[in-house]
């Protein structure tokens, strides 16, 4: 299974925040639309992601406040991104060994989504499901062993 069956099922919603946006609107877009994630855009490009981990680190940081700074200030610069090519056992390493929950799926220089772990997970369990499925199926119309005569 590759990164694009994913975005297949997932739909093409897609939520994006200037790096100018202040820090405070983000977070209510992400409560508002009850999302983990904004892909940080500016002229077209990505240029960052802003996730509930940098929200809750700027929380923490400013006595349990979200401070008056720009999303800019907080986002993560550098996410790592995958392409609609990439397999999913990969991106579950990706996400495990790199702690990530949302990744960027680009392809060149263009956005086509965010897949999440949740994205991932889901996918996942319904592939074993339909798999084990077709596996019962096959064991229950198993031919019948023909005992032989002597």
């Amino acid at each position: 299974m590759k990164v694009s069956e994913i975005l297949q099922v997932k739909g093409d919603i897609l939520y994006t925040v200037s790096p100018d946006t202040q820090l405070a609107d983000a977070a209510a877009t992400m409560a508002d639309r009850d999302i983990g994630s904004l892909v940080v855009m500016e002229y077209g490009d990505l240029v960052g992601m802003l996730t509930f981990r940098e929200v809750i680190k700027a929380v923490n940081a400013h006595g349990g406040t979200v401070d008056a700074g720009t999303v800019r200030r907080h986002m993560d610069d550098s996410p790592i991104t995958v392409t609609p090519d990439t397999e999913v056992n990969e991106v579950r390493r990706i996400m495990l060994e790199k702690h990530a929950r949302y990744l960027p799926v680009m392809n060149a220089r263009t956005l086509l989504g965010v897949i999440s772990f949740y994205d991932v997970a889901k996918a996942v369990l319904e592939a074993q499901s339909f798999e084990n499925r077709m596996l019962k199926a096959y064991i229950r119309d198993w031919p019948a062993e023909q005992v032989a005569e002597d």
